[in-house]
């Protein structure tokens, strides 16, 4: 039996997770594909966002070890991580002076290496960190076109399309407070609701588009495809 585990910081992610990536995953051997808020588990409120590394490495191995037949994945916005102090996610603060293409593979090792430290042998071969550039609303500027159509607001498909080609992918979209991905869906569409609106344009660009056009999802799910089995 192989079974999934994926450490998500929203609804968002967590209704993308149960609503695209498990019924493609399953086809590719896994038994069962979860998403799991970070944070209190018997207390969905005080679930959700980016938690402190500390309490997340802590989550994440003890789902390791409880299960030995479970692989734990992470599904987190580089973003929003912590940078500095007690908080900090490994690796974020060395990542932000680092060309695009180092930053997330800098963090994933770094909490690679993290949960290694504390947990060693066959617990830790089975958690494979993701790290999403630069947050979730990146992603639907995959096709911009079903992304205003996924909405409800096909007139602003010129407008998402000019932002979108300010970048070579659109995992590349800018990560400052004033131009994160999701602050450019904000000023367009006002009454942004991530949850409802995030979901139903994932739905509508699909995973296939999705993939295709941001490269380190797209290795993500590679290796997620080639899991199964190969653990054992």
């Amino acid at each position: 039996m192989s079974r999934l585990l994926v450490h998500v910081e929203g609804q968002t992610e967590e209704t993308f997770v149960n609503e695209l990536l498990c019924p493609h995953l399953t086809r590719f051997g896994w038994s069962m594909v979860n998403a799991r808020l970070l944070g209190n588990a018997r207390r969905r409120d005080r679930r959700g966002g980016i938690k402190p590394w500390a309490s997340t490495r802590a989550e994440i191995v003890r789902h390791l070890r409880e299960d030995t037949g479970r692989t734990v994945t992470t599904m987190v916005d580089y973003y929003g991580m912590p940078r500095t102090g007690s908080r900090a996610w490994p690796g974020r603060e060395h990542a932000s002076s680092l060309p695009f293409p180092d930053k997330a593979r800098t963090v994933e090792d770094a909490l690679s290496a993290s949960v290694q430290a504390i947990d060693h042998g066959r617990n830790a071969r089975r958690f494979v960190p993701y790290v999403m550039m630069h947050e979730f609303e990146a992603m639907l500027f995959s096709d911009c076109a079903a992304f205003g159509r996924g909405i409800g607001r096909p007139d602003l498909r010129g407008e998402f399309q000019q932002i979108r080609d300010a970048f070579v992918s659109p995992e590349e979209i800018d990560d400052s407070p004033e131009t994160a991905p999701s602050k450019h869906v904000e000023r367009l569409v006002r009454g942004y609701e991530k949850p409802l609106f995030g979901t139903l344009a994932a739905l509508e660009i699909g995973l296939g588009t999705i993939r295709r056009e941001c490269p380190l999802f797209g290795s993500w799910l590679d290796r997620l495809e080639q899991l199964p089995g190969s653990l054992d």
